[in-house]
């Protein structure tokens, strides 16, 4: 029984979880509605039925059966928003193959310790993504692709990798396209499938999604059907979703909140899935809104703001829309009552998670207030259970903040081949540690107070100063560096460096900016650099980030 005075609350078990694994599931859809639109893809200029949409995974799940993949081998996918990657999602799940999703911003360094540190068998790969060229990336990481025949890669540095398919029509040789597999899958009897699928279950392992750490490299979140397409089903079902709903997804697949939220929740309640671009653009997404008639609309606030911002949006009918989910960071008061307001989602919620606990574990309802909306991340999920506790581990009194921690059916199996990550992730209770700093109300709604991991969330996206510190601790310049956050209007927050370079040494601004192109992801190279001869410092060493933070502020208010 609940404490009312501690800061513990247990969601509701009014609706049972989902025993089935997500080809189950995905199967069962099919089943009821077979003729209903399951996937719209605009830039691509597709469009499936529920029917039509299964065949494709099929076959494809078939495909990979003739390409030797078997339960528990890792398939990586390096690639924007598109129909191939919806396919590849359900379709290695019905194969039991741990799909791993890999950051379409990612650059040969990170690419290259994924696909070595998950094992990848296979990598289905974009030919390029805006200044990305995924196939000159991958001939320097792999020069024996183009030298031996497909599916039969041997490669020292990657040596469980087997082969690459592309998604490009005319791929370089060496790379299998994806139009083949058709051709492959087809020779292979749909009665294998069906063995395979019948032999899994929904504890086992089925997504790897890589989120850095604060001790320098990603670490990748193992998560089960049992995990994501519950964590899928229980986000539908608190906004409503019906077959009769149509739901435009423009955040990112790569993510939980795209593959997660958006596929899955779509899935579960034979929902329809919108992409209304490979990447989010404003003016993109605002015609799939108005010309689908969508009811739900997903993204980050940056995202709603470009689209309230956007100079042509009165020209489009967005008067369907009635839910839809904000997530990522904090909400303005004044951009949540715009986009109830100028975009018609009355019912638009919140969400709170992280991609260990599949993603959400806090959600505010469809009948919560604009204040509660905006202040608060909601409250606990449905068969989860969240606390907040002190540095002893000990659960505070409501109003007192302390770390938030989660547990239940969405906390994930651990990190790949990471034990030691795993055991100071979640404890021996089975509670996963957030590193978040939270409060909890007298009605149980959840108030993130600020990040004890220091982690900087720019545009949705989530970057770890560690990580990149010691990135730049590989240019020949650098003898220290310190990343943190600061506050921007547009992004949520902006990316500083300060750097103490080698005696004898120098670089400027542009110089690094330079240096971190084609290197990093581009939404982690920082906007700001700051060159110093010391960081500041309490008297026992430790460096003070939050001073340097205020510090760096005061600068750049006193530049404008």
């Amino acid at each position: 029984m609940e404490q009312p005075d501690q800061s513990y609350s247990r969601g509701s078990q009014s609706k049972a979880l989902l025993a089935e694994t997500i080809g189950q599931a995905f199967d069962r859809t099919v089943a009821e509605y077979p003729d209903g639109e399951a996937l719209v893809v605009r830039h691509q200029h597709l469009r499936y039925t529920w029917r039509q949409l299964a065949d494709a995974v099929d076959l494809h799940a078939r495909a990979l059966l003739a390409l030797g993949l078997q339960t528990g081998d890792r398939l990586g996918i390096w690639a924007p928003n598109g129909a191939q990657w919806c396919i590849s999602q359900v379709a290695s799940a019905k194969l039991g193959v741990i799909l791993v999703n890999i950051n379409p911003a990612y650059r040969s360094s990170e690419l290259e310790y994924v696909l070595k540190q998950a094992g990848c068998q296979w990598l289905i790969c974009a030919g390029s993504f805006k200044s990305s060229d995924y196939h000159a990336m991958l001939q320097e990481l792999l020069p024996e692709l183009a030298q031996q025949s497909s599916g039969q890669l041997q490669c020292e540095l990657l040596p469980e990798l087997r082969g690459v398919i592309s998604l490009d029509p005319r791929p370089p040789s060496g790379f299998l396209p994806w139009s083949q597999l058709s051709v492959i899958g087809a020779g292979v009897p749909p009665e294998q499938l069906h063995a395979r699928q019948a032999s899994l279950h929904f504890d086992q392992a089925v997504n790897i999604q890589y989120t850095s750490g604060t001790t320098g490299f990603p670490k990748g979140a193992t998560l089960s059907h049992h995990n994501i397409l519950n964590n899928g089903y229980m986000v539908g079902e608190s906004l409503g979703l019906t077959a009769q709903d149509r739901l435009v997804i423009p955040v990112p697949l790569y993510h939980c909140f795209g593959m997660v939220m958006g596929n899955l929740g779509c899935i579960t309640h034979g929902t329809t899935m919108i992409y209304p671009n490979d990447g989010f653009d404003p003016l993109l997404t605002l015609m799939a809104v108005a010309e689908e008639q969508a009811t739900g609309l997903y993204g980050v606030p940056t995202m709603f703001i470009a689209m309230l911002d956007h100079p042509r949006r009165t020209e489009f009918d967005l008067s369907y829309l009635r839910t839809g989910i904000m997530a990522g960071s904090t909400c303005p008061i004044e951009v949540m009552r715009r986009v109830i307001s100028e975009m018609h989602m009355s019912e638009v919620q919140i969400a709170y998670g992280m991609t260990e606990t599949s993603p959400v574990s806090l959600q505010t309802g469809p009948d919560d207030g604009l204040e509660v909306r905006v202040t608060t991340v909601g409250r606990t999920q449905p068969h989860l259970e969240s606390k907040i506790i002190d540095e002893a581990g000990n659960t505070v009194p409501r109003g007192q903040t302390g770390e938030l921690c989660t547990r239940g059916y969405s906390v994930m199996l651990g990190y790949w081949n990471n034990p030691t990550g795993t055991r100071e992730a979640i404890d021996d209770a089975g509670w996963m540690h957030t590193g978040d700093l939270a409060t909890m109300d007298e009605q149980g709604y959840v108030c993130i107070a600020g990040r004890n991991k220091d982690m900087i969330i720019r545009g949705g996206e989530n970057v770890y100063p560690r990580e990149l510190e010691e990135f730049f601790f590989t240019h020949p310049a650098v003898a220290d560096v310190q990343i943190i956050g600061i506050p921007d209007a547009c992004y949520g927050e902006e990316i500083v460096a300060w750097i103490k370079f080698h005696p004898g040494h120098v670089a400027n601004e542009l110089e690094l900016q330079t240096w971190c192109k084609g290197r990093i992801a581009h939404f982690k190279t920082p906007k700001y650099f700051k060159f110093v001869d010391e960081f500041p410092m309490t008297v026992t060493g430790k460096i003070q980030k939050f001073r340097m933070r205020e510090m760096m502020i005061e600068q750049l208010r006193a530049q404008d």
